[in-house]
């Protein structure tokens, strides 16, 4: 049997799997059950385990002949969500939901290891199977990779089950795919006073309004309207009474964008509008700053493999383009440490009410798409070694 008819006869393990997990979901960092169930059976499959990254898991399989490293990730943690979905496998865990689809995703990664594990001797070089953990706090794949699971990689896979495109149909187009997603607060101090006398103080609110409005130039014009770009307050607090003149603001909000020579100017910009709009109106304003993930963007020569592997699988039909993402992935550090590629799996069918946005309390999957995902880990490590 080749790759494809392989992932279709063990669906009906995969499937079992994607539910325990979803009935069994773990925040950040308290992946633990999902860790040790995941160690468990790569160890039935006679694959090498290396626990790292506290919760994380790293699968090592070597291949019966000599040749280059590729490794291939899931990530493991859930969020914190309260699950609507009427389903028999619904989470046990109140509060917590695999409302992203990293069910699926250990899932087919484990489905891909018990491929791959059959064809050992057949298989040039060595496969690392990547599950890592806290990938919604984007903390995770940094953690694997000071811990050596990047170490001599020639290339990585990632896949994302997405609920936005249709069942079944497979993105891996090359370039910038998910943006970068850096976190910034800014404290707005004036002096507080009664409301009815405005002129004896300097009011934090109007300030920080005004900061608010300002950084909205940033994209409209300090950016190229061909480079994509957010700036979003998400976060506003400030003053304790209806009478009283505010005297300290906190902002918080998100920058969000593909070009990372854009990442890198972002501090400096949004301190210099912070700071100056304060100013005008007598306040003071301190920026804090902080870098989450830089953008994904994937490797054109990996990207071509890939298509061929899906080709492969599926037919040229099978291979869609889609519009690349504002929302963001840890997984850009482990195409830092080696050319890789996010490849987005959909699993959007309106029957099935599969369509609905991730990090929703009824957000699903198309069990049908995960030999999709499972066939393409296996397929592409095949073709990447055998190169």
């Amino acid at each position: 049997m080749n790759i494809r008819e392989i992932a279709e006869s063990i669906k009906g393990q995969v499937i079992d799997w994607r539910r325990e997990f979803h009935e069994n979901p773990e925040l950040t960092w308290e992946e633990v059950r999902t860790g040790n169930r995941v160690a468990e059976e790569l160890e039935k499959m006679g694959i090498e385990v290396k626990r790292m990254a506290k919760t994380g898991v790293l699968g090592i399989l070597k291949g019966g002949k000599p040749g280059k490293t590729v490794a291939l990730r899931a990530d493991m943690d859930a969020l914190p969500v309260t699950e609507a979905n009427d389903v028999p496998y619904k989470s046990k865990n109140a509060g917590i939901m695999h409302a992203c689809g990293h069910d699926g995703h250990v899932a087919m990664l484990l489905g891909a290891a018990k491929i791959l594990s059959g064809m050992k001797d057949d298989i040039k070089g060595t496969v690392r199977f990547i599950f890592q953990p806290a990938e919604e706090i984007a903390q995770g794949a940094i953690k694997m990779i000071e811990e050596g699971a990047m170490d001599g990689v020639g290339a990585v896979l990632g896949i994302h089950l997405w609920s936005g495109l249709p069942s079944g149909k497979i993105s891996l187009e090359p370039g910038p795919r998910m943006a970068s997603t850096d976190i910034l607060k800014i404290t707005v101090k004036g002096k507080g006073g009664h409301g009815s006398m405005p002129h004896q103080g300097i009011d934090a609110a109007v300030a920080a309004s005004a900061i608010i409005m300002n950084l909205q130039s940033i994209v409209s014009r300090e950016v190229s309207p061909l480079d994509p770009a957010v700036v979003t307050i998400g976060k506003l607090n400030g003053g304790f009474r209806w009478n009283v003149l505010c005297s300290e603001v906190t902002l918080e909000g998100t920058t969000r964008c593909f070009n990372p020579d854009l990442v890198k100017s972002f501090p400096t910009i949004i301190e210099r509008i912070a700071k100056n709009t304060a100013a005008s109106y007598r306040a003071q304003a301190e920026v804090e700053y902080t870098v989450g993930t830089p953008p994904v963007i994937n490797d054109p020569a990996i990207s071509k493999i890939c298509c061929g592997a899906v080709e492969k699988l599926y037919g040229k039909d099978a291979a869609v383009e889609m519009e690349k993402v504002m929302g963001g992935e840890d997984f850009a550090f482990l195409c830092e440490a080696a050319p890789g590629v996010m490849a987005f799996v959909g699993t959007g069918n309106s029957e099935k009410g599969t369509d609905v946005a991730h990090h929703h309390e009824r957000f699903n999957i198309d069990e049908d798409s995960l030999p999709v995902g499972t066939s393409l880990y296996a397929q592409f490590a095949v073709d990447f070694l055998s190169q």
